[in-house]
């Protein structure tokens, strides 16, 4: 493993949660930006796949 030695500074029950943890975080977090910023993605996560093809201009 490249990065073997970091578990000499961090223990695996510790780092491996944090790092997963804040994976999931930022998962959270640019989904809840794409829900606020734009139209077209709470219309598609509700089935309406038609909202990103009449949002998006070709040309």
């Amino acid at each position: 493993m490249n990065q073997g030695r970091i578990w000499t500074v961090v223990k695996p029950t510790v780092g491996l949660p944090l790092f997963l943890g804040s994976v999931a975080v930022i998962a959270i977090l640019v989904h809840a930006a794409l829900l606020s910023k734009t139209t077209w993605f709470s219309k598609y996560w509700n089935g309406k796949a038609a909202a990103i093809e009449s949002s998006v201009k070709v040309g």
